[in-house]
């Protein structure tokens, strides 16, 4: 949802409103509310971000985030997956986790929602591969199709269950299929 208003908003004036549920974005000066997830979003996001943290944490290689807002460029969003490496999590001089990310995510993924288009994480996927993301997912959970975009090889389409989905190099021992995905939904 578009909120309603003529006026352009800066980056800065953005950052300076109270965040809301759903998580709004900033998006050529306009301020876009994401859909409020629903169940088979729900559960694959929680789980594809645990089956990536759990193989990519403890190595030290990458770390996943949820519902992470990460400011670069002229905008501000929030994928419903962004992956770091670990040498681009942002941390405070004691070690944590930082709140602010001012860059892109290494690896993007965006899950629609019901009745979703496609066109807005897609377009907030090619900003990330634009700013030094090095993948993007646009996952359809209704139809189980994956749609992979990288800034050298285009665009792929995956969407049969024994399709191996494509990962960033860094995430090269991470084998997952789209039956991997299905399995996310099912008990």
């Amino acid at each position: 949802m578009v909120q309603t208003s003529e006026r352009v908003l800066s980056l800065d004036e953005f950052l300076a409103q109270p965040e809301t549920k759903p998580a709004s974005e900033l998006i050529n000066g306009q301020i876009v509310q994401k859909p409020m997830p629903q169940g088979q979003h729900s559960y694959l996001q929680l789980e594809l971000a645990a089956l990536i943290n759990g193989a990519l944490r403890q190595p030290k290689i990458a770390r996943a985030g949820t519902e992470l807002r990460c400011t670069f460029g002229d905008r501000s969003i929030v994928p419903d997956i962004a992956v770091f490496t670990w040498e681009h999590i942002p941390r405070e001089p004691d070690g944590r986790v930082s709140n602010v990310f001012n860059h892109a995510p290494n690896w993007t993924i965006e899950i629609l929602s019901p009745g979703q288009s496609s066109l807005r994480p897609t377009k907030n996927i090619l900003h990330c591969l634009a700013y030094g993301g090095e993948m993007g997912w646009l996952i359809d959970p209704e139809d189980l199709t994956v749609l992979v975009y990288t800034p050298d090889r285009g665009t792929g389409c995956l969407d049969q269950p024994d399709d191996r989905l494509l990962v960033p190099e860094f995430a090269r021992d991470l084998d997952l299929t789209i039956q991997d995905l299905l399995d996310c939904l099912l008990d």
